[in-house]
């Protein structure tokens, strides 16, 4: 058996000198990666390889962070906005050879650096989401430590990263490098509720040769998972990583890819949340709130799959608004198309109230990065903060009363050292401040308050705060007071039943409606909801789909030869090449046959399946 320091040495001169390598397995890598995983060794005594001998809880990633990491290889304008959008955020780390050079560009494109610190490191790809590091904390809220997996690519310097941060940050690293633990996994295809609930798809099963058994418990000694969700992978997203379809918003809230019937993956991610809705609930006990946001197709209007004579790369490239990433108060989401992304945005703001939605094109040239199988979320990891205040509550419900108008709700609410008070804050929807109630500890870090309003039939307003001993203030949404949750409080009688169109995606939608009364509209195909053309490059009022010249203004879509393409677009002279035109015969109104067409004389034409059209010579 080789070596492990000479079979990292080979493949380092081998395989990366090349830059920009895509996110999926080359053929070359894929002749050495079996080799490299049996191979894989860490030579950095300081790594745990051993599990955490205390209860652990892995961070979600819309709690508070510290950090965001990045590592500067290619695709400088998608990684410059990141910056751009991040440094009032939290510090970002860049991974980078040359610092100055990338200080330079970032200045010369006026971005502030004073919150960014450059890691001068070697890494071989941009995917920092997948081989990058996972942030614990000891019993819950305490100490912060890193979690790094055996990255399923053999890129030995992407895979030896968070052994550099750990470092960096002197925060101790655990890895799953060494059996009885050893685990091959990837950040993109891993999500966590922040309770021991966590999401994969079965790739997590196909790329380790150990029982689906022995993957859950290196997952729950490692990262405190206790409830480890995998589904089925997709047909054509060839990566599977669930990153590319679905995301965790809250720990009640998914967000799920949605395609047109039939189409694409929509089957099987229609399959696979059956699969969660059937066999899985929050940790409050309660169903998960499902929000559905369309992916776009190609310019053509082509999903992947719906070509199969094509592959994807050209039958349209798997496009993600899923692939998203929290930076405290900013989520930073692959942006496409205009027309399609409006809509994206619309969804984003009304589930993550107070939030600063940024899109981030990653579809145009010199930022096409969704070419490579991967968009914002799988460039970016986070770090955790050192001294996290946790809270966590069942949002409450539409609340329409009998006789008891109370309103009952409970939340987990933990500092390491302890909780000093923890407030209700509400508002009728219309007013100005916030009020502020005390909320009772009932033992077990759980929080409680029963109450009533003043008035009824109103929508109220409202968000969790809390301090610790220490002096640490946080929110629940972190948003808050600008972003807050709201619920409807009235009556029996006020809560009835509202009928309306319910998809976003309508010319008719109403935010009002409680059920579908199935009369939604939408558009032509083709068309908005104001009948204007979603795509037309020459501004001719033809849709771009049915414009048979498309860059070049022609409204009156002149076709003389009848080929499909316009007159201004297919080259043809009328006037001298009328005779070259093949299967058509010409005459007079009158049926006389002509070689000579006149201008502004109208003429007939007589097709080779029978069909006669009148045309006029106004060239």
């Amino acid at each position: 058996m080789k070596s492990p320091v000479i079979y990292f040495l080979f493949l380092s001169l081998c395989l990366y000198s090349q830059n920009n390598l895509p996110k999926w397995m080359t053929q070359q890598e894929k002749l050495h990666n079996k080799e490299y995983i049996e191979n894989y060794s860490n030579l950095n005594s300081d790594v745990i390889t051993t599990p955490p001998n205390f209860s652990v809880r892995t961070m979600a990633e819309w709690e508070e962070i510290q950090a965001l990491t990045i590592a500067w290889e290619g695709f400088e304008p998608i990684l410059t906005e990141i910056v751009r959008n991040s440094v009032n955020e939290c510090k970002v780390f860049i991974a980078c050879e040359n610092p100055n050079e990338v200080e330079s560009y970032l200045q010369y494109y006026n971005v502030d650096t004073q919150n960014v610190e450059y890691l001068e490191v070697e890494t071989n790809s941009i995917w920092m989401r997948d081989y990058g590091q996972n942030t614990i904390y000891k019993n819950d809220v305490d100490s912060i430590y890193l979690v790094d997996w055996v990255y399923n690519r053999p890129r030995p310097d992407d895979d030896t990263f968070p052994e550099f941060l750990s470092d960096y940050m002197n925060i101790n690293l655990y890895q799953t490098s060494q059996n009885p633990n050893t685990l091959v996994h990837t950040g993109g295809n891993f999500m966590s509720d922040g309770f021991g609930t966590a999401f994969s798809s079965n790739l997590v099963i196909d790329e380790n040769d150990v029982s689906e058994n022995d993957i859950d418990e290196i997952m729950q000694n490692f990262m405190g998972i206790n409830n480890y969700i995998k589904m089925e992978t997709l047909p054509f997203d060839g990566i599977h990583h669930i990153d590319m379809h679905m995301k965790l918003l809250d720990e009640e809230t998914l967000l799920i890819a949605e395609y047109p019937e039939g189409l694409s993956d929509g089957p099987q991610i229609e399959e696979n949340l059956q699969y969660i809705m059937d066999n899985y609930t929050t940790k409050w006990g309660t169903p998960f709130n499902v929000i559905r946001i369309p992916s776009p197709p190609s310019s053509s209007g082509y999903f992947p799959g719906e070509q199969p004579e094509l592959n994807n790369s050209v039958d349209g490239y798997y496009r993600t608004y899923t692939n998203s990433v929290f930076v405290n108060k900013t989520v930073l989401v692959p942006f496409y198309r205009e027309e399609y992304d409006t809509v994206a945005q619309r969804i984003y703001e009304e589930a993550l109230p107070g939030y600063n939605i940024v899109g981030i094109d990653c579809d145009n040239s010199g930022s096409n990065i969704i070419s490579q199988s991967g968009a914002i979320h799988c460039i970016t990891h986070s770090v955790g903060v050192n001294d996290p205040l946790l809270i966590s509550f069942k949002k409450i419900e539409e609340s329409c009363y009998l006789s008891s108008p109370y309103v009952n709700i409970l939340a987990m609410i933990k500092h390491r050292s302890g909780i000093s008070e923890a407030k209700f804050n509400y508002r009728i929807q219309g007013s100005t401040n916030f009020n502020s109630i005390d909320m009772q500890t009932i033992g077990n870090d759980l929080w409680d308050l029963t109450m009533t309003f003043d008035s009824f039939d109103v929508d109220i307003e409202y968000y969790i705060s809390a301090e610790a001993n220490n002096g640490k203030f946080q929110s629940k949404p972190i948003t808050a007071p600008d972003g807050y949750f709201s619920f409807y409080y009235g009556s029996i009688e006020s809560c009835a039943e509202v009928l309306g169109c319910t998809d976003l995606l309508a010319c008719n939608y109403n935010p009002s409606a409680t059920i579908d009364d199935e009369n939604c509209e939408y558009p032509e195909i083709y068309y908005d909801c104001e009948n204007e053309c979603l795509f037309d490059i020459d501004n001719d009022d033809v849709c771009d789909e049915l414009d048979n010249c498309i860059n070049i203004f022609n409204p009156d879509q002149a076709d003389f030869d009848l080929d499909g393409i316009g007159d201004d677009c297919d080259g043809i002279d009328i006037y001298e090449n009328y005779s070259t035109v093949k299967d058509l015969i010409f005459f007079t109104l009158d049926g006389k046959k002509i070689k000579n067409i006149e201008k502004n004389h109208p003429f007939l034409i007589l097709k080779s399946d029978g069909t006669v059209v009148v045309k006029q010579l106004l060239k």
